[in-house]
């Protein structure tokens, strides 16, 4: 489980990635060109949108990073990693894919009691 829950966060937090800049030079484009009406216009919470922009990727690939070794960190940071992306970006057709990926991600480290025991599928 701990291997899933490092895999999908990886997933997440390139995902996360992509959105995260985009946004970032999204506002900083608007604040440099100006807006135009009706077609480009600032976003309410510029420093939020910042904020989640960095931090929320990060969060995503060092958490599935800890989630072999350490599986309630990880998890934790995965699920705050969702959550960031969820309270700065809401929920879109592009921020979707990144959010599930990590919340699925965080739970299955937290679900992770033991670290992964090969067994053998017939037999003994």
């Amino acid at each position: 489980m701990r291997n899933a829950a490092l895999v999908l966060g990886l997933i997440g937090g390139l995902l996360g990635l992509f959105v995260g800049m985009f946004s970032y030079g999204y506002t900083e484009a608007i604040e440099h060109y100006g807006e135009v009406e009706g077609l480009f216009e600032q976003v309410a919470n510029v420093d939020l949108i910042r904020a989640v922009s960095f931090l929320s990727p990060l969060l995503a690939l060092a958490g599935a990073g800890m989630a072999k070794v350490r599986a309630l960190w990880g998890g934790a940071l995965l699920l705050a990693s969702a959550l960031g992306m969820f309270v700065g970006f809401g929920v879109n057709v592009f921020t979707l894919f990144p959010m599930g990926f990590c919340a699925v991600a965080g739970l299955m480290a937290l679900a992770a009691a033991q670290p992964d025991e090969p067994k053998p599928h017939f037999g003994k």
